[in-house]
């Protein structure tokens, strides 16, 4: 027979277990199994596109856990590893690797210095962006998934390096692009008020995109806002000028970043009434990464600011960029990592360091910085 004092307990756990089902309905339903993940994006999310196409990173690159470049720029891996950790599945292969690359549970389409529109300037040019941009990823997703399934019936070899046909409806597709369509923006000499007039035009452009692979049957999407790129080295180091916040980081820059999620939330929410098939999340990871610079002591880090893999200034970047030899006085110096990566927030002066995207993944991954307050594991459900 039950004792009272555990069925008292029974009953406040079901009471706790319906009030939190009420609270967040995300809490009633089931995990999803997602059998694959395509993957859209930039330097934030890119698992190796760069580096098999046109810019290899050198070592101290992957140096964390790799222990050597892995086409990954940072010292390890990035936010969309250990996403793709967490749901069981390998880590993504990028579409333009031709070597030693497995498809079956999805692929990656994002490159580094990608944008959502069209760049002005285009790698191998100086400060040059990837030709890769968002039109152009989304057109190799429509190859891919056409292309993909004629390997598949014609059999032989490469049939089991590629998904089953019905993965495309079941996967989870994952965004985390726009950064560099402000950093190009800034870079060209473009006022404040020019690049915030350019975001509409940029959040349109993504949507039309979003639409483009709902169309091609994509059911589930987990979109990442912009991070704060005023807290970035290379943006402190070449705007010294700019008003900074109470945490050093340059408030102007950083006011274009919420003003284009804001926009990027507006486009959702409209998507979400233009996609009614679709489960659609929308992450603010610009709160969880501001967090690292406003109060890194209280998660373990120190010198936000600071690239740990850099030469020149105050900010550890701009006279030599990571893994470069360059010549200082008559010498040369080869510009390595500093000591310790492990409580540094960022890597080279653009992107962070395995230990801050962990440190990302593990607040987002939760559903407390989504909009719906969906989990990863639960982005299926239309909310």
């Amino acid at each position: 027979m039950e004792s009272p004092k555990f069925t008292t307990s029974l009953r406040c756990l079901c009471m706790l277990l319906l009030c939190a089902a009420t609270l967040n309905p995300a809490f009633a339903l089931k995990n999803c199994t997602f059998p694959a993940i395509f993957n859209f994006g930039d330097s934030n999310s890119d698992t190796g596109g760069l580096s098999a196409s046109l810019i290899t990173p050198k070592p101290p690159y992957g140096e964390t856990y790799f222990h050597k470049p892995a086409g990954r720029f940072s010292d390890g891996r990035l936010i969309i590893d250990f996403m793709a950790k967490s749901l069981g599945l390998p880590y993504l292969s990028a579409y333009l690797d031709s070597l030693g690359t497995n498809f079956t549970h999805g692929a990656n389409f994002a490159t580094a210095a990608s944008t959502i529109r069209l760049p002005i300037n285009i790698i191998p040019r100086l400060g040059g962006f990837s030709p890769f941009y968002l039109d152009i990823q989304y057109s190799q997703f429509r190859q891919f998934k056409n292309r993909s399934q004629i390997i598949r019936q014609k059999g032989g070899a490469f049939a089991n390096l590629m998904p089953k046909g019905d993965y495309f409806s079941k996967a989870l597709y994952t965004f985390d692009i726009g950064q560099n369509d402000l950093g190009e923006g800034f870079f060209s000499n473009m006022t404040i008020e020019e690049v915030n007039a350019s975001v509409p035009d940029i959040v349109n452009k993504f949507s039309t995109n979003v639409k483009n692979i709902y169309n091609l049957g994509a059911r589930s999407f987990w979109i990442h806002n912009t991070g704060p790129i005023g807290c970035l080295p290379y943006i402190l180091a070449n705007f010294q000028s700019a008003q900074r916040d109470s945490y050093g980081c340059a408030k102007p820059y950083n006011d274009v970043a919420q003003y284009f999620n804001h926009k990027l939330k507006e486009a959702i929410v409209q998507l979400r009434k233009d996609l009614p098939l679709a489960a659609i999340t929308h992450v603010d990871v610009y709160s969880v990464k501001y967090s690292l610079f406003s109060k890194p002591k209280e998660y373990g880090f120190e010198l936000p600011l600071v690239a740990c893999c850099g030469y020149g200034g105050i900010y550890n970047y701009g006279s030599g960029g990571c893994g470069e030899t360059i010549t200082i006085n008559g010498s040369q110096i080869f510009v390595g990592s500093c000591e310790r990566p492990s409580i540094r927030v960022n890597w080279d002066g653009i992107h962070y360091t395995e230990a801050a995207n962990k440190f990302i993944f593990d607040q987002i991954s939760t559903g407390l910085f989504s909009d719906p307050p969906t989990p990863l594991k639960m982005a299926c459900h239309n909310i």
